[in-house]
């Protein structure tokens, strides 16, 4: 994109301000992202959201937005200024909707930009992993009481259960006899676990577990800290949709309790990471326990299990599917990646019953 085309399409947006540079930013891995600055120095997040792989991209800015006023609601004892920090502010255009849609048919929204935040693409001590607990707890608790049903379900099924087994068992039955024997230990681990990875899917099903907004992309990189790292801002919530607060807990846990990088090839590296784990259910716990139930608080390991599979099951469908969804840099990627997860899920349960016991003593000394 030119400078005079984004100029173009940020006069389209209501504000006062006059374009002067941009930079396109490339933390996304999905949309195309621009951090605009003005003539006055205010510096404002041009986005183009992806509509290959959002289907309703007026849904999901609709959600992105009704989630920012209700959290500014609950917010509001705070400085105008303040807010602006602690949750995404969203600029309307001329028009009065929230998105502006070009020639081409791109969609775009502008958001302000939170100066002087810092991000971590890894976690590399227990401070952040609890402040990251402290800010996607307080996410989460704060918009309890908001409706999910009004949410639209911007990819349907993400996190389904049985939808991931049926894409699985179909990807079997197309695979290669190679692929396949490549592959037969990890397939073993998908039918040895279907049993237990189907146990939160139920549980929602029955409705015995409260349906949520839930963010479904809380790696901590979509955490936004202030200069002495504590925690600041959800970011990124192109995903927010209803569901279960395990989908949201055991991304995080997924993300930040890894000794190694999701694709790491030896796999004596990859563990899962106890006390980091124990901060970040921490500043969790801290920020959700009076809103949560004791059958929500007593599966939250559980999550962090099931979320770890599910990674692990879309890698290994991919693989047999002869690498058509995941960006893969040699032949054995997407295995290599299931492979790294299924021994996280391997060094996770090792550890379940510390987990489960940590949490409920946890909760014991908030009473």
């Amino acid at each position: 994109m030119t400078a005079e085309q984004l100029k173009f399409i940020f006069e389209q947006f209501d504000h006062i301000e006059v374009f002067k540079t941009f930079e396109e930013l490339s933390s996304g891995h999905i949309n195309d992202t621009y951090l605009l600055t003005t003539q006055s120095g205010k510096q404002f997040i041009l986005q183009r959201i992806n509509e290959g792989v959002f289907k309703d991209v007026p849904g999901l800015i609709a959600n992105k937005v009704s989630v920012s006023k209700h959290l500014q609601k609950k917010l509001k004892n705070l400085s105008e200024a303040e807010l602006k920090r602690r949750v995404l502010t969203f600029i309307g255009t001329k028009k009065g909707i929230f998105y502006y849609q070009d020639k081409d048919g791109n969609f775009w929204n502008v958001m302000v930009y939170i100066e002087g935040s810092l991000t971590f693409e890894t976690v590399n001590n227990q401070e952040i992993a609890y402040e990251g607990g402290k800010l996607f707890g307080e996410f989460l608790n704060l918009t309890s009481d908001f409706d999910a049903r009004k949410l639209t379900e911007v990819i349907p099924n993400f996190h389904n259960m049985a939808f991931r087994y049926s894409q699985f068992d179909t990807a079997l039955k197309e695979a290669s006899e190679q692929r396949i024997e490549q592959a037969k230990i990890l397939i073993q681990n998908v039918q040895d676990l279907k049993e237990e990875m189907h146990i939160l899917q139920n549980l929602k099903d029955a409705k015995k577990i409260k349906l949520r907004v839930t963010h479904n992309d809380t790696k901590i990189s979509n955490a936004l800290f202030d200069q002495n790292k504590k925690g600041l801002c959800v970011i990124d919530t192109d995903t927010v949709m209803p569901g279960i607060i395990h989908y949201d807990f055991g991304d995080a846990i997924r993300t930040i309790c890894n000794t190694a990088a999701e694709d790491e090839q030896n796999l004596d590296l990859v563990n899962f990471n106890l006390e980091f784990y124990k901060a970040y259910v921490k500043g969790f716990l801290e920020k959700t326990n009076s809103s949560l139930s004791t059958l929500e608080i007593k599966y939250l390991p559980l999550g962090a299990k099931t979320m770890t599979f599910i990674m692990a099951l879309r890698f290994l469908t991919d693989f047999l599917n002869d690498d058509v969804y995941y960006k893969t840099e040699y032949p054995e990627h997407n295995l290599d990646r299931s492979r790294n997860q299924f021994k996280l899920i391997e060094s996770l349960t090792e550890q379940f019953r510390e987990m489960e016991d940590y949490n409920l003593n946890f909760i014991g000394s908030l009473k």
